[in-house]
């Protein structure tokens, strides 16, 4: 039994597995990095909650004067004033609100004042906000009327016709109200109430439009306290009664709607916080945001600020790196980014289980994707003690960003020390499998060019004294090809041993045989002795048959070529067979102009006279032999057919090989070794060209095909 050293296989499966499990390992170790970074991350931002709160904890005065006290807060009713990016410009268009668009609240038949079931939002209804900016209070109202009543010019009333209402709590704790009416569009101011005389303070613009009118209103926040309310009143031709759509109760300072304004206390306390990269925000008990600081989209954590590269002083590798192997990293990569939506930008009131959890005592952290799936947002709260009272919470949000920054430069430093393995590795089985291949074209080489297509042993195969699989197989072809050699060369010799040793046996048959029939012999021994003859002579056929394909060989080898008509050797051929065959039908199709080819006719005609014998044995009786020669491109077509059985099935070109004969014993009136169409085929190679054997289109019969390259 053969030893050798470690196999092919586990050299691959080794090799391959180690390349593998890097990726794998490190892959798995980046992750749980990840997992515990985001876990600090969790912890940080409680922390930075908690220091937050700890600076708003016991300070009533922070969250009295904003309404956090009361029981309820009501949308529509009480009111929240969004803090504005711009002064606003008054000019009853409503352009600079755009962004602010979402934000308004639409006040339709369900804050009407008296019940009117036939009422509709054409009739009236509005959208309205307020903002504040500075130290002014901004409202907006864009309100549906189809049925604009302005105030008479020169009347001493202000309320027979369409106005505006707003009854606010003063400073001082009382109720004001103020009205708005106008004869004209243009600026407006506002009339107080009780006295009916002119209020320069609150200021305005009223612009009429197709669904109704537009009035934008400042107000300055010195005569504001924390109650407000507004309301339309409308006034149509056809009717002396007026239809009110308030916010609120505006009669009583008990119903009327709170508003809340962000603290600028509390603002600039959290002010600073803008700088710890996170967005900080502040709510009162009713979820109602009084103060914001920062944005989220450079809100990335602590460990955004850690992987700030200098680009100045990069490396030459690192440079390499991010022009060309950035690009196919992040492929599979996620590259965190800034343009994501902030799905709480600029809202009144926050709201998650984190709110709740804090607002009940309990500081708590959540996870939630932005609407768009960007960016994933840790949000983390504190709850904001005043006495044994929750009276607001601290809210901190930060984008893993950073996190997912720092995971991708260690992916990136991963996928560096892959390339740099996999590229180790790659040349390392480069060089292992080129030599193996080369190795295995090798053995193949000599394996074919041991071996002929006709399967005859040319030469040996050199064994390799290898220590493994691809030395043992050349050792096994060798020495196969050695016993198979010795065994194709006795078959090769047996047939001219064979012709040479029979025919002096039959010789000495024959002419005894010759010499018995000149004897007066009676009848019964003249039969025996025609039988023996015959015999004789079938066994001498054989024996010439044998010898022929040898003779052919010898002959092709010496055999001196020439330039000929094939078209002219065909059709002497054809002619010769109807004269001696005048029994058998011959359909023949040649072509008129000269095919010149270089051969030997002599071989040619050898080759019909098998075509030809192999047909008219298999055709069927009264059916006709066509005989076919074209020329085709560079080459001559010639076809023989012939009705009769089908070749069998997967034969193939085996049908051209030595002894191979597909006769049945029906058709074996005549000794065949099956040598005529290697005759043939041996011819065909000799003249270049080739040979097929096929079953015809209508599969009732053989066709045989023989093309051979002309000269011009």
């Amino acid at each position: 039994m053969m030893r050798f050293g470690l196999g092919l296989r586990s050299k691959f499966i080794l090799l391959s597995s180690f390349l593998l499990l890097l990726p794998w390992l490190g892959y798995e170790y980046v992750w749980e990095m990840e997992k515990y970074l985001r876990l600090g991350q969790e912890k940080t931002l409680v922390g930075t909650t908690r220091a937050l709160a700890t600076a708003l904890h016991e300070r009533p005065k922070l969250f009295d004067q904003q309404a956090s006290f009361l029981q309820q807060v009501v949308k529509g009713r009480d009111l929240y004033a969004y803090k504005l990016h711009n002064p606003i410009r008054l000019d009853g268009k409503l352009n600079d609100w755009q962004e602010y668009r979402p934000l308004f609240w639409f006040y339709d038949k369900q804050y009407l004042q008296q019940q009117d079931e036939q009422h509709t939002d054409a009739d009236l209804s509005f959208s309205h906000m307020v903002g504040k900016y500075d130290k002014y209070l901004y409202a907006a109202f864009e309100v549906n009327d189809q049925d604009l009543v302005y105030r008479p010019k020169n009347s001493l009333s202000i309320t027979g016709n369409d106005h505006l209402r707003i009854a606010m709590k003063s400073p001082t704790g009382a109720l004001t109200s103020y009205l708005i009416a106008t004869s004209q569009e243009g600026w407006i101011n506002a009339f107080e109430e009780s006295s009916l005389t002119p209020f320069a303070p609150i200021q305005g613009y009223f612009k009429q439009t197709e669904q109704g009118y537009n009035i934008e209103l400042r107000i300055p926040l010195a005569m504001l306290g924390n109650k407000l309310g507004f309301a339309i009143i409308d006034k149509d031709n056809q009717s002396k009664q007026l239809t009110t759509i308030s916010t609120s109760n505006l009669k009583t300072l008990n119903e009327l709607g709170s508003v809340l304004l962000p603290s600028p206390e509390i603002e600039r306390i959290v002010k600073g916080m803008r700088h710890s990269g996170s967005k900080i925000w502040v709510v009162d008990n009713h979820h109602r945001v009084l103060a914001q600081a920062g944005s989220i989209q450079e809100a990335d954590g602590v460990w955004g600020n850690s992987i700030i590269e200098d680009d100045e002083q990069k490396s030459w590798w690192q440079s390499f790196e991010q022009d060309y192997l950035h690009s196919l990293y992040y492929q599979i990569l996620t590259k965190p980014t800034n343009d994501f939506i902030d799905s709480l930008h600029d809202v009144a009131a926050l709201q998650g289980s984190h709110i709740e959890a804090a607002l009940a005592g309990k500081a708590t952290s959540t996870w939630r994707l932005t609407p768009d799936n960007k960016a994933l947002i840790l949000s983390a709260a504190y709850p904001i003690w005043i006495g044994n009272k929750v009276m607001g919470a601290v809210i901190a949000e930060e984008t893993t960003n950073g996190v997912r920054t720092l995971r991708n430069k260690a992916l990136e430093k991963l996928f560096n020390v892959i390339l740099a393995v996999l590229t180790i590795g790659t040349f390392v089985l480069f060089f292992f499998a080129s030599r193996i291949s080369s190795r295995v074209r090798k053995l193949r080489d000599a394996a074919e060019n041991a071996i002929d297509p006709q399967g005859r042993v040319l030469g040996q195969i050199e064994s390799s004294n290898a220590r493994d699989e691809i030395g043992d197989l050349s050792r096994s072809f060798a020495n196969i090809v050695g016993r198979l050699g010795g065994y194709t060369h006795y078959l090769e010799n047996m047939s001219s041993r064979l012709s040479h040793e029979l025919r002096t046996p039959v010789a000495v048959v024959r002419s005894s045989l010759e010499s018995l029939q000149m004897e007066n012999l009676d009848a019964d021994s003249q039969k025996y002795l025609a039988r023996a003859t015959e015999g004789v002579n079938r066994l001498n056929k054989i024996i010439t048959t044998m010898s022929e394909a040898t003779r052919l060989e010898q002959s092709i080898a010496n055999a001196e070529t020439e330039s000929f008509n094939l078209s002219q050797v065909i059709s002497g051929c054809m002619q010769g067979y109807q004269m001696a065959y005048p029994q058998q039908k011959f359909n023949v199709e040649l072509a008129t102009e000269p095919l010149i080819i270089n051969g030997v006719p002599e071989f040619i005609a050898q080759c019909l006279d098998k075509l030809i014998n192999n047909a008219m044995e298999f055709a069927v009786q009264d059916s006709a032999i066509a005989v076919s020669l074209i020329k085709q491109h560079k080459q001559a077509i010639l076809t023989i057919s012939n009705q009769g059985p089908l070749l069998p099935a997967n034969i193939g070109d085996h049908i051209f090989d030595s002894m191979v004969s597909v006769r049945s014993q029906a058709l074996q009136q005549q000794p065949h070794l099956g040598l005529g169409l290697y005759i043939v085929r041996l011819i065909a190679q000799f003249h270049h060209g080739k040979i097929q054997a096929a079953n015809n289109a209508n599969q009732d019969g053989v066709i045989f095909t023989i093309s051979l390259p002309l000269e011009h």
